[in-house]
C-alpha cells in the first residue's frame, strides 16, 4: 500500500511523501509502545541495529519514489518486488551458501526480468 501512494505522490512535493509516511508509522506505533515502557529498554548494540535498519528502509523507500517519478510506475513497481533476490545474492557472496537449481532458475529469471523491462 505504501508503494502504491508514494507512486501517486506528486514529484513536486520532494521527499515529503516518505517524511509523513515515517511519522505516520511512529504515530502508529508510539501508543503501543508507551503500554509498555520496560520494550523501549534495549541494549545499545540492539537499539543501533534497529536505527540502522530504519535508516536502510527511509533510504529504499525514497529510492523507489525517485524511480517511480522518474520511470513509469508499472517498471518500478516490478523492480522494488525483486528485493527478496537481494538477500539471497548477498547469502552467495558473503556466506558463501548453496544455491539449488531451482533456486538458480528463480535467480536467472529475476536477472532476466530486471535486462527486459529496463531495455523495454
Amino acid at each position: 500500500m505504501q508503494y502504491v501512494a508514494l507512486g501517486q505522490a506528486d514529484p513536486a512535493s520532494g521527499l515529503w511523501p516518505v517524511v509523513a509516511g515515517r511519522i505516520a508509522a511512529v504515530l502508529v506505533l508510539l501508543p503501543g509502545a508507551a503500554r509498555r515502557p520496560g520494550l523501549l529498554r534495549l541494549p545499545a548494540r540492539p537499539c543501533a541495529q534497529a536505527l540502522l535498519i530504519g535508516a536502510g528502509a527511509a533510504l529504499g523507500l525514497i529510492l523507489y519514489l525517485l524511480a517511480a517519478q522518474r520511470q513509469m510506475l508499472a517498471v518500478a513497481v516490478v523492480l522494488a518486488s525483486l528485493y527478496p533476490a537481494l538477500p539471497v545474492l548477498l547469502g552467495l557472496a558473503v556466506l558463501h551458501e548453496r544455491v539449488s537449481r531451482r533456486q538458480a532458475a528463480g535467480l536467472l529469471g529475476a536477472a532476466l526480468a530486471t535486462v527486459l523491462l529496463t531495455i523495454g
